[in-house]
């Protein structure tokens, strides 16, 4: 398949994905902080867009690049001929350059050097874990691929 057809191809897939996501964190953040209320929105983002829904369109607008995002990104870790740092590292790259930019004009991080040093922080480690539990999985289903290969012989 043409890799930019690929890459259409999951950033169309990553929409609803996003969404999904985004909406999730809204009911898990609820469940954990407001109180018994559902939260749609930070208040600062409703107060920036002038209502709550203008807010909400917004944030469902900017999970909808997010999971656009990562899903056309996602084609790099199929890019044989690069190793596995260079994905890593550009994949970092490009998914940091959409994340920071709609965290911030989310207001999912305060509006400082601090928030912004803090909110990339955990962006890292996240971004690491996740990395990490990929890795294994994949270096475990190579193991097991080579065992059943060794044992034809």
């Amino acid at each position: 398949m043409n890799i930019k057809k690929k890459i259409m191809l999951r950033a169309i897939s990553g929409l609803p994905i996003g969404l999904s996501i985004g909406y999730l964190i809204t009911i898990v953040i609820s469940l954990i902080w407001a109180n018994g209320y559902y939260a749609s929105c930070v208040p600062e983002l409703a107060e920036m867009m002038g209502s709550e829904i203008g807010a909400v369109t917004l944030q469902a607008f900017l999970c909808a690049i997010l999971g656009m995002g990562f899903g056309a990104c996602s084609v790099i870790w199929e890019i044989e001929d690069w190793g596995i740092a260079k994905q890593t590292g550009i994949y970092f790259l490009i998914v940091s350059l959409i994340m920071m930019p709609v965290a911030y004009i989310a207001y999912w991080m305060e509006h400082s050097i601090q928030g912004v040093v803090s909110y990339f922080g955990i962006f890292v480690l996240i971004f690491a874990i996740v990395w990490a539990i990929q890795y294994g999985r994949a270096k475990r289903n190579v193991k097991q691929m080579n065992d059943k290969m060794e044992s034809f012989r």
